[in-house]
């Protein structure tokens, strides 16, 4: 499969909590770490998500929003994927960060450089890469 999204995580369904409209979908990554999707439940059937079934997760870069201290911000985000900046590429206008949760899991965000800069990114910062639940897509292997 090659997909224009720089975030393709393969997991593992651990949870699927069903709703009128719309399921919400928990997967289990590869370094442990936990990945919450929604989508309708039309297409939870269609890709016969259940516990236990395996499925890829994807995410544009842009969707990845970067922190780098969590204080007491309250986020209605449901992804707080705690990590180390690994790198930094700059471009013109805006920098590609890549962060390395603690299983090794790495996700990419595109952010500008002028937010590189405000919030200190660089190798060996601590980070927190936030993606709503929302801007998830999943898929399952045929």
């Amino acid at each position: 499969m090659k997909v224009s999204a720089r975030n393709v995580f393969k997991g593992k369904v651990t949870k699927l909590n069903p709703g009128a409209v719309n399921a919400e979908v928990v997967l289990e990554l590869a370094g442990g770490e936990s990945l919450v999707a929604v989508v309708t439940m039309e297409s939870a059937k269609s890709l016969n998500l259940a516990p236990g079934s395996d499925a890829f997760a994807l995410v544009k870069a842009p969707w990845v929003m970067l922190m780098t201290q969590s204080s007491d911000i309250r986020l209605s985000a449901r992804n707080c994927l705690a990590g180390k900046v690994v790198s930094v590429a700059d471009g013109a206008v805006n920098a590609e960060v890549v962060l390395e949760l603690p299983g090794g899991t790495k996700v990419y965000s595109i952010v500008t450089r002028e937010a590189v800069n405000e919030l200190g990114l660089a190798p060996g910062v601590s980070a927190t890469a936030i993606i709503k639940a929302s801007h998830i897509i999943l898929g399952a292997p045929v």
